[in-house]
């Protein structure tokens, strides 16, 4: 009897709400949808812009409810770049990764990333302007910051050296002066595009990445994704 008790549920007791499948929990919800609105604002004016109030009047909450998902500017700061590195990832790093190791794969890094370069040219590269905000900043938004272009770094500079190790590149070459080489052609096409408005910047850089390959040893017979991956820079309009 005991026991029939403990098991029985009362009368009126409500039955316990469940979740769609696949549904995050609303509060989960809420914090995406203040990292998507702070991403906005970031890319556009800056890490520097985000503030609890400004991120309270664009997502129409109280700065209280956008306090309680971050607990300080800072946080908020490094999630939004957490959540851009994230992207950055899906849209640069892994489809370069289906690509067989070598020149395809290093040909497939430098076209996504040109791509996204070229997508951004309105809005502004986060780690490029962050870097700029924060170079002389030190603190765990600039670290987390730092941490990220390392990461993608080091991934180009693994493709280097894979190619070096299928024969397509010299093996005595220097693996970090190449992935520095295609670093400075990204910075330059966004200093070029985005702040000089010099036409071309794009085709240019593309010829540089095929002539850098070929200074080290890289037949004339270049994977494509280096030649057509990177089109017109878009405007916020094409963007979804």
């Amino acid at each position: 009897m005991v026991a029939t008790r403990i098991l029985h549920k009362p009368p009126h007791a409500a039955a316990p709400r469940t979740r769609a499948r696949g549904t995050a929990p609303k509060g989960q919800q809420t914090k995406a949808a203040i990292v998507e609105a702070a991403l906005a604002l970031a890319t556009q004016y800056g890490l520097e812009s985000l503030s609890i109030g400004a991120l309270a009047d664009a997502t129409h909450m109280s700065k209280s409810g956008v306090f309680a998902h971050f607990g300080s500017r800072e946080e908020l700061q490094i999630s939004v770049i957490r959540e851009y590195h994230a992207r950055f990832e899906r849209e640069v790093f892994a489809p370069a990764m289906r690509e067989p190791r070598g020149l395809p794969r290093l040909a497939a890094l430098f076209a996504n990333w040109m791509r996204r370069t070229s997508a951004e040219i309105d809005s502004g590269c986060l780690y490029i302007g962050g870097a700029a905000e924060f170079d002389d900043r030190p603190g765990p938004v600039r670290d987390a910051l730092a941490d990220s272009v390392r990461t993608w770094l080091a991934a180009v500079h693994r493709a280097v050296q894979l190619a070096q190790q299928t024969g397509e590149l010299r093996a005595d070459a220097d693996a970090r002066q190449i992935a520095f080489e295609i670093h400075g052609l990204i910075l330059a096409v966004h200093n070029e595009a985005r702040f000089l408005k010099s036409p071309g910047a794009v085709a240019r850089a593309n010829a540089g990445f095929e002539r850098l390959l070929r200074q080290y040893g890289a037949s004339d017979a270049l994977p494509s994704a280096g030649r057509d991956a990177a089109p017109s820079p878009i405007r916020p309009s094409d963007k979804e």
